[in-house]
């Protein structure tokens, strides 16, 4: 029995397909082992978001042959579909494969035996045109349900339309099938994934379905304790979906909108479809129907153009909303992207002090977020996260907190009283009771 080791860098979406791409090969009769455990064969599922996802894709790369020397090396994800002939020149690689590939590697390597020549199996991203179905199960406590892949945005900073192709999306009747797998098992959240998760409901290349559809179907799936959205682009956030959510049985109050600049100028010049305003109205309906709900927002500082005049309205703007922790991304330029032929580039030492800037105000955006719900009640879904006697996990509206270590409570939900923060920024709770077996 061959062992195969996978690591994904990235995003959910890359989760849910690498645990797809792995339930394959244990069909198949492989071991699924830990990277460390001296695999066969190791598949990395890259990511090509920033310059740095390409630099941890080459180190990933160099301990894989520290650990395995002689094993079979195979790239796949969204660096591998940019940038294949770049990837097939890093020492030890043995074959790169595309988004239309990927998912067909066992059956195109021929039994993974090393070859003289790095194989490049990586079509042009137009071939990847199907929707392939997939979730992640038994790599954590949560599953990330794969709904939607690709996108037709081309915002101009960004590589992913490349990398991926053209929106498209599962049949709601085929999600909720996942959905019911899921369930039948012991996890107790989903999170939905995708490229451009609101544009759901392009199948074969026709809009059939909204992606509220979708939401409210799920909401009935029985054996799911919790159903969180992951990303959701702001003009696609209807109020419907929020209304949907703030009464919903199974929808937690926790949304996650990419802002990227809070200057109306750098928003047009990304090719973004919203204006600061509606970000806002977005805001503001959500915290009027569900004041306790939680909001993350992606920024990108640095973007070429970003005077400081134009940074500090992005900062103004955030430090006045009531948002509760940021995703900063400093920006990079990407190759074949509109943005990176723009002028007025910021220079590295200037995003680097922006960046700075607004870590620290999202530290203090989800202290305070936090510290609004001192003496309120929670769920904790707590996870095999343990760390000196303590374990972790997250409440419906994504604090995350600590309790005393106690193995029964491992993938559980346990109602607590929020107790105050710790020194590290964690939610205490008052001692969580364990849980006794009657007989």
């Amino acid at each position: 029995m061959r062992k195969v080791a996978f690591y994904t860098l990235g995003c959910k979406l890359n989760f849910s397909e690498t645990s797809t791409i792995s339930r394959m090969f244990e069909q198949k009769g492989y071991k699924k082992v830990p990277f460390t455990n001296t695999p066969d064969i190791f598949i990395i599922n890259t990511c090509s978001v920033t310059d740095n996802a390409d630099k941890k894709c080459r180190k990933v790369v160099r301990e894989a042959q520290s650990i395995s020397p002689n094993a079979y090396i195979a790239i796949i994800g969204c660096y591998a579909q940019l940038k294949p002939k770049e990837i097939s020149e890093i020492p030890g690689v043995d074959a790169v494969l595309g988004a239309a590939e990927k998912f067909r590697l066992i059956e195109l390597l021929d039994d993974f035996v090393k070859p003289e020549q790095t194989k490049v199996l990586a079509s042009e991203v137009t071939e990847a045109n199907s929707f392939i179905s997939g979730y992640s199960m038994n790599d954590r406590t949560r599953t990330f349900l794969k709904v939607q892949d690709g996108c037709n945005y081309n915002c101009s900073f960004c590589t992913i339309p490349l990398a991926r192709g053209k929106s498209r999306s599962n049949t709601i009747e085929s999600v909720l099938e996942n959905a019911r797998e899921i369930a039948a098992t012991d996890v107790k959240e989903v999170v939905l994934t995708g490229v451009n998760l609101g544009d759901f409901g392009i199948v074969e290349g026709k809009r059939q379905y909204r992606f509220v559809d979708l939401v409210k179907a799920l909401d009935e799936v029985e054996g799911i304790d919790r159903l969180r959205i992951s990303s959701i682009e702001p003009n696609l956030l209807s109020n419907e979906i929020i209304e949907f959510v703030a009464q919903s049985k199974r929808f937690v109050p926790h949304f996650h909108i990419p802002l990227q600049s809070g200057s109306d100028t750098l928003l047009k010049k990304m090719y973004r479809r919203y204006r600061r305003q509606l970000y806002a109205d977005k805001v503001a309906k959500i915290k009027a129907l569900m004041p306790h709900c939680c909001i993350g927002v992606d920024v990108i500082v640095g973007f070429p153009g970003e005077t400081e005049e134009l940074f500090m309205e992005t900062y103004q703007f955030l430090n006045e909303l009531d948002v509760s922790y940021l995703h900063v991304f400093t920006y990079s330029e990407r190759a074949n992207t509109p943005a990176a032929e723009l002028d007025q580039v910021v220079p590295q030492k200037t995003r680097q002090k922006r960046s700075k800037m607004l870590r620290s105000l999202s530290h203090k955006k989800k202290r305070a977020f936090y510290e609004q719900h001192v003496g309120t009640q929670g769920t904790v879904l707590f996870e095999n996260d343990v760390e000196n006697g303590m374990m972790h996990g997250f409440t419906e509206n994504y604090i995350r907190v600590t309790a005393k270590y106690d193995p029964i409570m491992i993938n559980e939900l346990k109602t607590v009283e929020l107790t105050g923060l710790n020194a590290e920024g964690y939610m205490e709770v008052a001692e969580v009771e364990p849980v006794y077996e009657t007989h």
